[in-house]
């Protein structure tokens, strides 16, 4: 089997998903991840269907399975504090909507931040994360959610595979909730991920390998256990290059998507602050197994 692999790329109002297959294939992917709309609010725009007929056709045309693709709720949604109901209940509808909206792409998986408890505790917010999945995921079939994994910044829930578990048992429709795990949060949170099979074998001990539906590769500025959550390029960080390799081509992990959201690289162009994506040379070392030290000189180059 191939190896699954892909990183964030933009979905707009005027290219739909066709720019985002385009962007996707731009990179020497075979899936991506996409936000319906900004991940730091929760304004829509209507779905153009004849873009998304036509973005459906150009993944089949490219071999790109759209079971592998992932959509990413975004930030802001937080079921774990119901201190203020009505916002609560905002939360819930919005994500009611966005497993329609992620349906009409054809696509089944949405990824979510389980929330942060701001000052409730952890247990409070468990009971409440799972409410409100509970109203999300009252229809039989749809996308399924998947829960990521945190890196404990904050008052974030989700930070240990045990609080990720008793979300999910406390979740009534278990065939529409799953898992995403991020390289960098398990770090953040304490997770040895030089350590890996430790890691996946504790995962699966705690959760189970089967609600696995998802890998977020990046690297971490920080050191283990930091609980602060910054993201860094591929093989540039405390995680490093052979661990992350080792991670993406496991054994057991051969038919999970993987997909990079590591930062953009900064530049001066025309006068100007700009910021590129480094996927396209990222996925190219991945594809190699072979560190590129040069990486941030041949993004810049390549964007001149």
């Amino acid at each position: 089997m191939d190896l699954i692999i892909g990183s964030h790329v933009s979905y707009t109002k005027d290219e739909g998903l066709v720019g985002s297959v385009k962007e996707t294939l731009s990179y020497g992917a075979n899936t991506f991840m996409f936000y319906t709309g900004a991940p730091q609010n929760t304004a829509r725009f209507p779905i153009d269907n004849e873009k998304t007929k036509e973005a459906q056709k150009l993944m089949k045309e490219n071999n790109i399975d759209i079971n592998n693709v992932v959509v990413h709720a975004p930030y802001i949604v937080n079921l774990a504090n119901d201190k203020d109901e009505d916002k609560w209940n905002f939360a819930v509808n919005f994500l009611i909507n966005e497993l329609k909206r992620t349906a009409s792409f054809g696509v089944d998986k949405v990824v979510l931040h389980p929330g942060s408890h701001v000052g409730l505790g952890p247990l409070k917010a468990i009971d409440n994360i799972a409410k409100g999945l509970n109203i999300i995921l009252s229809e039989k079939e749809g996308p399924a959610i998947l829960l990521e994994t945190m890196a404990g910044k904050g008052t974030e829930v989700g930070k240990t595979f045990e609080e990720i578990k008793q979300i999910i048992d406390k979740v009534d429709n278990k065939n529409r909730i799953k898992v995403c795990l991020d390289t960098c949060h398990i770090n953040d949170a304490g997770y040895d991920v030089k350590n890996f099979d430790k890691v996946l074998e504790e995962f699966d001990k705690v959760i189970g390998l089967d609600k696995l539906a998802c890998i977020h590769i990046n690297d971490s500025k920080n050191v283990i256990n930091a609980h602060k959550d910054r993201h860094e390029n591929f093989g540039f960080g405390t995680l490093g290059f052979e661990t992350l390799i080792k991670v993406i081509y496991h054994e057991k992990l051969k038919e999970v998507p993987k997909i990079l959201e590591t930062p953009y690289i900064s530049m001066t162009s025309d006068g100007k602050d700009r910021t590129y994506p480094p996927y396209k040379f990222e996925i190219a070392m991945i594809k190699e197994k072979k560190l590129n030290k040069n990486l941030y000189e041949d993004i810049r180059n390549f964007y001149k």
